[in-house]
């Protein structure tokens, strides 16, 4: 097939649209002998007719599988460099009572960063003790909560928290752990990452103010330091960006302790997956032993006692275990005049977009796409997968090549969506937010109901009594 100047430089028509490109899928995704998509056993043609569409779907056992995985590289990594590695699940990839308790069996802990996200695990029964609780802004009352059903630690934002969490944990009578969030100046994204004096965001402390800091929470007798935690990035291949910034926290973390114990490091998360045919994301097994090795090496060179050293996975956990189902509404072709040349691209639109999958326009995100319903001998076509919003800028998917045939009615199923999709789900335009439904052993189950028209209108004050 002769290359359409409108694709990007990275995609490459593909000899038969309908090939599942591996790594983008949950583990039990296959066509089934009529040629439609079927994941943890069950046809996503009838999940569609089913439950409708737009349309969460988790393969359960892919994500159990997954954060027992991360959670044991972790832990083998840092055994055999005589440390000991703490898995806490980012909550803010994706969070329901359920996937907390999957999360929970897997041997994870639970990271929440709002009241709402410690609601749901406390609620779903999760041990209070290995809950961590984030956030640049906590209010006050979340901090009360936080502290007084006992969650394990909170990681402290700003120097004002120090009192806040102080007071709260002396109201309740208890002595609350908290780690101090800091800024290395590390950002780091795929296999680049960016080295400063400082880093220009909102989270956290500047690594020299981190000392003063910590004298001051040490200074409270409620409060007990356990260590510093710092966070550069997200969607992160390699591990350059992580020897970085640990050789630069291992620096503060050996002036801490002339002044007291720091039994922990917390290197946050981070860890990326793929969502096109490029990405190439490191084994979480060889990241795990490049990080524990550059841990290892650091703390010899300084001669400090390795600490226990914390993570906080995400996306790498749920994202692959998760596909998006919409279905086809119309198409549209267009021809395009570029620099690269006049092609036509084939306008597809669903009947979902932005509401349900905001991180294409949020971050220009990439992301793939296939027929779900049926397998066609059609030859590829670019194509780029609207959705439905009042937006030029409501794009699923921006480019890949689908069978040329597609058409209207057709089942598309869109991978790579389990992490920061219904996270950021919205009602633009007074649509409401799609279902979640798990699938194991040829079995569904709706874990997160879908909102319809009349659960938006309950909210409207105005139409009270109507």
């Amino acid at each position: 097939m002769t290359h359409n100047p409108l694709a990007p430089a990275w995609l490459t028509a593909p000899a038969d649209a309908n090939a599942l490109v591996p790594g983008l899928w949950p583990g039990t995704t296959v066509r089934d002998a009529a040629g439609r998509l079927e994941v943890g056993g069950v046809s996503a043609d009838e999940l569609a007719r089913e439950f409708g569409t737009p349309l969460y779907v988790i393969d359960e056992r892919e994500a159990r599988d997954r954060a027992a995985e991360v959670r044991q590289a972790l832990e083998d990594a840092f055994a055999a460099v005589g440390s000991t590695a703490h898995v806490y699940y980012a909550g803010k990839a994706l969070l329901t009572s359920i996937v907390a308790q999957w999360m929970v069996e897997a041997g994870c802990r639970i990271d929440v960063c709002s009241g709402g996200e410690l609601a749901v695990a406390l609620a779903a029964g999760v041990d209070t003790a290995a809950i961590g609780f984030h956030g640049n802004n906590k209010s006050r009352d979340e901090i009360d909560r936080a502290v007084s059903s006992g969650v394990g630690t909170i990681i402290i934002d700003s120097i004002q928290e120090i009192d806040r969490v102080a007071e709260a944990a002396e109201r309740h009578g208890r002595r609350q752990r908290v780690r101090l969030r800091v800024n290395s100046g590390v950002h780091a994204h795929t296999h680049d990452f960016l080295a400063t004096a400082h880093e220009d965001q909102k989270f956290g402390l500047t690594l020299d103010a981190a000392t003063d800091a910590v004298a001051q929470i040490r200074a409270r007798d409620t409060l007990e330091f356990v260590g510093l935690h710092c966070h550069i990035g997200s969607q992160i291949f390699g591990a350059g960006g992580f020897a970085e910034s640990a050789a630069r926290l291992l620096a503060v973390h050996k002036e801490l302790l002339s002044g007291g114990p720091v039994p922990e490091l917390n290197l946050g998360g981070g860890f990326g997956i793929a969502y096109t045919s490029v990405d190439d994301p490191t084994p979480i097994a060889e990241l795990a032993a490049s990080i524990a090795g550059i841990v290892k090496d650091e703390c010899d060179r300084l001669q400090i006692p390795i600490p226990d050293v914390a993570f906080e996975p995400g996306r790498t956990i749920i994202g692959r275990a998760g596909i998006t189902l919409y279905e086809a509404g119309t198409t549209k072709p267009v021809s395009v005049d570029s620099e690269a040349g006049s092609g036509t691209r084939l306008y597809v639109s669903v009947d979902g977009g932005m509401s349900d999958n905001a991180r294409t326009a949020l971050y220009d995100a990439d992301y793939s796409v296939r027929i779900a319903s049926r397998r066609s001998d059609a030859a590829p076509e670019l194509v780029r997968i609207a959705g439905k919003h009042c937006e030029s800028g409501d794009i699923v998917v921006s480019d890949d090549y689908l069978p040329g045939d597609v058409q209207p009615g057709d089942v598309l199923a869109v991978p790579a969506t389990g992490a920061y999709c219904w996270s950021l789900a919205s009602n633009y335009n007074y649509l409401g937010r799609p279902p979640i439904v798990a699938v194991r052993d040829g079995r569904a189950r709706v874990i997160v109901r879908g909102e319809t028209e009349a659960d938006l209108m309950a909210r409207d004050a105005g139409l009270d009594g109507r």
